[in-house]
C-alpha cells in the first residue's frame, strides 16, 4: 500500500521511517508545511515527496498519517474524510473541546476510519494489565497509580500551542486508564505548580501536576507528572487489586534507584525520551493502522476515545484553576 504522511518534524520523521519498514507498505510519500523540510526527510529516507498536504491527498494514497502541528489536525482530518481516505492522526484531534466534538460528529457520520495515536494501547505491559483486569485475575481494583515524567522540558516555543500539561502530557494517562480498566472517569481534583523555567507560568501552564480521578466503579486513580525528571523518561502504572497487584513499566530501564542497602535493581540504562520508551508500541500502532487501511481491523482508538481523554484533561485544567472537584458531567458530552 501507498501511505501519505504530513508533518516532517521529529515524530513525523520517526513515523516515516517506521512506515518504510512495515511489510504492508510499498511506498511512503512525505509532505510538510515547510516543503524543504519534507523534501529533506524524504531524500534521507528514500521516500517520495509531495509539495503540500493537498497534493498528497490527491496523489493516489491508500492511507493518510497526520503528524503535523496540533493546530492543523482538525482541518487535515476533515480533508481526509472528504477525500474518503483512511487516516491516522497523532493526538489530539483538535486544540479545543468544541472542535474535537465537531470532528467526532464528522467522522461518525462518515464511513471513513480514523485512528487516533495513543501509542500506550499497543505497549506490551499496558496490554497485559488490561487482560489481567478484564479477566478478574486481580480481583476488584481499588487503586491505580499512574505517572508520566519527562526527562527534560520541551522548548519554550512549544508551550503556547501545547494545550497545557494535562492536555499535552497526562492525557496519555487518561486514555490508558480508560483502556486498561474499561471504566469511565466521573470526577477529578487536580493541582499543579511551576517549579522550573518561568516560561511555563508565563503561558499559564505548569511543569508539575497531580490529579485524583474517581472512576464509575469507585476506583481511585492518582495521576502525576513532571517536565523535570533527570533520572530519565519514566512512564509507569500500578494497578492494585483485591487479589493481586501489578506494575507496568517496572523493568531494568525504570528511572529510579532504590534507597535500600544492597539493592541494585533497576540496573539498566533509563530511557531518555518517549520514543525510546515506546518504540515497539509505535511500530505496533502503525502496523495496526495498515490493517485498518486494508480493511482487516476495526479502528483500535477512535475519535470518541480521544474526545473522552480530552474531556478528562479539560476537567483537570478547570479543577486546577478553580481549586475544586469537577464532575465530568460539566465538560461537554
Amino acid at each position: 500500500m501507498r501511505i501519505g504522511l504530513v508533518g516532517a518534524g521529529r515524530i513525523g520523521a520517526f513515523h516515516a521511517a517506521t512506515l518504510k519498514g512495515l511489510p504492508a507498505v510499498e511506498q511512503v510519500v512525505v509532505a510538510d508545511v515547510d516543503a524543504t523540510r519534507a523534501e529533506l526527510v524524504a531524500k534521507d529516507l528514500g521516500l517520495e515527496f509531495a509539495a503540500s498536504a493537498d497534493e498528497l491527498l490527491t496523489s493516489g494514497i491508500d492511507g493518510f498519517v497526520i503528524a503535523a502541528a496540533t493546530s492543523a489536525h482538525a482541518e487535515l482530518i476533515s480533508k481526509a474524510v472528504a477525500a474518503g481516505i483512511p487516516t491516522f492522526c497523532e493526538k489530539p484531534v483538535a486544540t479545543d473541546l468544541g472542535d474535537t466534538q465537531r470532528i467526532v460528529e464528522l467522522v461518525e457520520a462518515s464511513d471513513v476510519p480514523v485512528h487516533i495515536g495513543f501509542q500506550r494501547r499497543f505497549d506490551a505491559g499496558y496490554s497485559s494489565a488490561r487482560e489481567q483486569v478484564v479477566s478478574g485475575e486481580l480481583g476488584f481494583i481499588h487503586h491505580i497509580r499512574a505517572n508520566t515524567n519527562d526527562a527534560f522540558p520541551p522548548a519554550r516555543e512549544y508551550i503556547p500551542t501545547s494545550g497545557g500539561f494535562f492536555r499535552d502530557c497526562t492525557v496519555h494517562d487518561f486514555d490508558i486508564i480508560r483502556f486498561v480498566t474499561g471504566r469511565e472517569v466521573v470526577s477529578v481534583y487536580a493541582t499543579g505548580a511551576n517549579r522550573g523555567e518561568t516560561f511555563f507560568g508565563e503561558y499559564g501552564d505548569v511543569d508539575a501536576a497531580a490529579a485524583l480521578l474517581t472512576l464509575d466503579d469507585s476506583t481511585f486513580v492518582s495521576v502525576s507528572g513532571t517536565r523535570y525528571n533527570a533520572a530519565g523518561h519514566d512512564v509507569r502504572m500500578e494497578v492494585l487489586g483485591s487479589l493481586g497487584s501489578i506494575a507496568v513499566g517496572l523493568d531494568e530501564h525504570t528511572a529510579l534507584r532504590s534507597a535500600e542497602p544492597g539493592i541494585t535493581f533497576p540496573d539498566g540504562q533509563s530511557h531518555a525520551t518517549f520514543m525510546d520508551r515506546f518504540r515497539p508500541a509505535y511500530i505496533a500502532e502503525l502496523t495496526a493502522f495498515t490493517e485498518v487501511v486494508a480493511g482487516t481491523r476495526e479502528v483500535p482508538c477512535t475519535v470518541r476515545d480521544a474526545l473522552q481523554a480530552f474531556r478528562i484533561a479539560d476537567a483537570c485544567e478547570l479543577s486546577r484553576h478553580e481549586n475544586r472537584v469537577v464532575s465530568l458531567e460539566e465538560i461537554g458530552a
